[in-house]
């Protein structure tokens, strides 16, 4: 299966946290309404810079937020987040016609493009704001994700044990102005080349009839 050679981490000593930009974050989403024509789904995968710009390319994809979920405080700001205090994951809310690409086409990208069996880490990107997560909308996406998750198991795709979880999609925070769309806005920048980058080359090459 294509995403199979897709499953790989791609290490590089560039961190995707800038710890020099300390704005805060005030800004919580709506949840939207899903029916027929419009539906919500929320990964962590790592840095949401590289699950941004993986999912911003996947065909039927309406819209991407980058922010933080799944933390125990209010109002979370990035400076935080990073110092592992609020028990947030750095998160992407991505908003799709199931019309146009099935809520198990977004799962299996996911799952392609980052390790899912790293506890708290990705790459060079280590601490709980970095771990594994799906975070469900609705009865049919858990048990959707369950199913997958399943499947992988059973097909021994990974040595190690899958360690995503699985949660109730609660409060999603935006992250501040400068982390969204970033790989699009700071292509130069060293994170962007030697991470984001191989992933979107993969992506193209294994997804292409996925694409926009």
């Amino acid at each position: 299966m294509n995403y199979i050679v897709l499953i790989s981490t791609v290490l590089s000593f560039f961190s995707c946290g800038n710890k020099t930009q300390l704005t805060d974050n005030k800004t919580e989403v709506k949840k939207e309404i899903m029916n027929d024509s419009v539906q919500v789904a929320t990964f962590a995968g790592g840095c949401f810079w590289c699950t941004e710009a993986v999912f911003l390319e996947v065909k039927g994809v309406e819209k991407i937020v980058s922010g933080f979920t799944g933390g125990f405080i209010k109002n979370p700001a990035y400076r935080e987040v990073c110092n592992e205090t609020t028990g947030h994951a750095e998160g992407i809310q991505i908003t799709f016609n199931p019309k146009e690409v099935a809520y198990e086409d977004l799962l299996e990208i996911f799952f392609a493009t980052h390790d899912p069996t790293t506890l708290n880490k990705q790459g060079a990107d280590v601490g709980t704001q970095y771990r594994s997560a799906i975070f469900y909308h609705s009865k049919e996406q858990k048990e959707k994700a369950e199913k997958y998750i399943q499947f992988i198991e059973k097909e021994k795709l990974y040595a190690n044990p899958i360690v995503t979880q699985i949660e109730e999609a609660g409060v999603f925070y935006l992250a501040e102005d400068y982390h969204q769309n970033y790989y699009n806005q700071n292509k130069e920048q060293g994170y962007c080349q030697y991470v984001i980058a191989p992933k979107l080359d993969k992506l193209r090459k294994y997804y292409n009839s996925k694409l926009k």
